[in-house]
């Protein structure tokens, strides 16, 4: 939208005590913090207080349209859209939701009888949605990872790596997993004698119980990673979680991946969207109750090149590299 319309004023909306606080900021944007949090799904003193923090955050909200007087008013279903958008379907502003996850949160649901369009990611979501408003773009990715498939050598150069071996890259999100983690742990030595290195990002939780494996010459343990091109450039093999956004970026990116889906998620929608991948043959889905099976899945794939061929191949085709133009073409539409 900034460099279509480089006079655009831009606010962003968040929940007061969640990461989009310090992360829009960073990237140069304004932002008001509404006191909202999402239903607890276990018997919580915290539910009590949710029709209060939702009355307080209509108010807000409906303060903070009043004084921005927007053209357009984008959801994407995390805490704060609820009343937001809410408040600003009753101004009638026009509204646009972008759905990122293959099974919608309820924010969404409720929403997406006032929006003006829906985009999504997946197929399937006319059973939440009026089949009218969807459009299928895909989820907005990080453009340097269009062109990662002619950066191998410049990833396996960056990171130092053995062009002989195999690489594995482990990815647990910015905090980290702690399940992933152990399971790494638990199979290290096994993971190397298959010929492979491994370059592993453990999340700031976790680093320092685990940055002692630097210590072996094939494994790489960091915290963060920041050139997310040539490490998915480098890798032979990906482990991930299964958010809406990793899930799009290792469409495009096309190496087989093992997914392991957090259970701990609104809706389990973790385990929804790498089965939206996976029933395409386009991944691997390891459930967390199920990691006893890890190395020998692991072992299978690492060592049948004609299967990662297959996953690679499928993957890419689930692809939708275009998602953020369209997306924006769809909000020019709306205020036009």
């Amino acid at each position: 939208m900034k460099n279509r319309h480089p006079n655009a004023k831009f606010l962003f909306v968040g929940a007061s005590d969640r990461m989009e606080m310090e992360k829009v900021p960073q990237a140069g944007y304004k932002i008001k913090g509404l006191n909202i949090t999402g239903i607890q799904r276990s018997l919580s003193i915290k539910n009590l207080m949710f029709p209060f923090k939702l009355i307080q955050s209509l108010y807000r909200a409906k303060k903070i349209i009043k004084k921005f007087q927007p053209n357009v008013v984008i959801g994407t279903g995390g805490f704060a859209s609820g009343p937001t958008l809410f408040m600003a379907n009753k101004k009638q502003i026009p509204s646009l939701i972008q759905e990122q996850n293959s099974f919608p949160g309820i924010t969404n649901k409720l929403l997406a009888k006032k929006a003006g369009k829906i985009c999504v990611a997946y197929d399937g979501l006319e059973k939440f949605f009026p089949k009218e408003k969807i459009i299928k773009t895909g989820n907005p990715v990080r453009q340097d990872l269009l062109e990662t498939s002619n950066k191998k050598k410049e990833g396996i150069q960056f990171y130092k790596l053995n062009e002989n071996k195999k690489t594995l890259v482990v990815l647990g999100g910015s905090l980290g997993a702690r399940v992933i983690n152990q399971t790494i742990e638990k199979n290290i030595e096994n993971i190397l004698a298959n010929n492979v290195q491994v370059i592993w990002q453990s999340g700031k939780l976790y680093y320092e119980d685990y940055k002692k494996y630097n210590e072996i010459e094939e494994v790489q343990v960091h915290s963060f990673v920041k050139k997310m091109d040539l490490l998915y450039a480098a890798a032979d093999i990906i482990i991930s979680r299964a958010g809406a956004g990793s899930i799009s970026e290792l469409c495009i990116v096309g190496k087989p991946v093992i997914f392991i889906p957090s259970p701990n998620v609104a809706e389990d929608h973790q385990t929804k969207n790498a089965l939206a991948v996976t029933k395409h043959h386009a991944a691997i889905m390891i459930k967390e109750n199920e990691l006893e099976k890890f190395q020998e899945i692991l072992d299978d794939l690492i060592n049948d090149g004609e299967k990662q061929n297959l996953l690679k191949k499928n993957i890419k085709k689930m692809a939708l590299p275009n998602a953020t133009i369209q997306i924006v073409d769809e909000i020019e539409k709306l205020i036009n």
